[in-house]
């Protein structure tokens, strides 16, 4: 899965592609031709450059990647999943964004899958790309990547993730959020995930199988890793940091609806959250020390 074929030819290529960025942004800007609506406002200089890098700069394979992309965006529609669809996914405070970033602005989803409270796995996936939309709707001018950090406090047996749930994910991740992800925290993962993991990271390409960071709070190289990334007196203690953490459910989900109304806003469509939007199903923001007001 992971024989590198042709890489030092591959390494070349990327070398000299990546001397002439902007020829190789024009030509796939010419290849894909006129954009209109949505897809236009997708389609940036940025995003052209993530697909190039995703497929070492050439403009062939990068140009079937996004035309993919374009048309899973078409039907699965993640620009307008809305907090109330996947709310009850949150309650237990699963999956969120930290409100607090990495040393580089990034955004950070927060994942605790030993809180799982649901069985569908396909409004689980929706949720995550709800997650994953809002984390890039969050992420500052000129930052491109999220983290992913993730606590495996609470996993046990009776938490059953399926294989093709775990392939449909990655799938996702890798084909239509290229280069979105900086890199994934595995926090102090029990032995029980050792053989999920043996066979999840054969679904990863080489370029996201690199960006996976296991780290063990007794082990001092992973606490290297860890302040690498993050400033301690924001980091929670669950991840040895400094920081109280709390989920608050209704909280978060105010949050989320009033970014529903941001992301509307971007893609160019007006609609009335209604008062759905706002009752019940309220999902809320971890209470942690406040976010430094630079990241070094």
């Amino acid at each position: 899965m992971f024989r590198r074929r042709g890489s030092s030819q591959q390494q070349q290529d990327q070398e000299h592609h990546e001397q002439q960025p902007e020829a190789k942004l024009n030509e796939l800007r010419t290849a894909l031709g006129p954009l209109s609506g949505r897809n236009l406002i997708y389609c940036t200089d940025a995003c052209l450059k993530r697909y190039l890098e995703a497929r070492n700069w050439n403009v062939d394979k990068a140009k079937k990647m996004l035309e993919e992309t374009l048309i899973w965006r078409s039907t699965y529609k993640p620009e307008e999943i809305r907090w109330q669809e996947v709310a009850v996914e949150g309650e237990t405070g699963k999956l969120f964004r930290a409100n607090f970033r990495d040393r580089f602005g990034r955004s950070i989803l927060i994942m605790k899958p030993g809180l799982q409270n649901t069985t569908s796995m396909d409004t689980q996936i929706r949720h995550l790309v709800y997650m994953m939309e809002n984390a890039i709707l969050n992420l500052p001018d000129g930052q491109e990547e999220m983290v992913w950090l993730i606590d495996f406090t609470g996993l046990s047996f009776s938490i059953n993730v399926p294989i093709k749930t775990a392939r449909d994910t990655v799938t996702i991740l890798q084909n239509h959020y290229p280069q979105r992800l900086a890199v994934a925290i595995l926090y102090s993962p029990p032995r029980i995930f050792e053989a999920f993991w043996k066979i999840v990271k054969y679904f990863l390409d080489p370029k996201t199988f690199q960006k996976v960071k296991f780290v063990y709070p007794k082990n001092k190289e992973s606490l290297e890793v860890m302040k690498s990334f993050f400033d301690v007196d924001n980091l929670p203690t669950e991840f040895g940091g400094k920081a109280t953490m709390k989920y608050d459910h209704e909280e978060f989900s105010k949050l989320m609806v009033q970014d529903d109304v941001k992301a509307a806003k971007f893609w160019g469509f007006h609609e009335k959250m209604g008062s759905a939007a706002t009752t019940g199903n309220h999902v809320a923001g971890a209470a942690v020390a406040p976010e430094p007001e630079s990241v070094s």
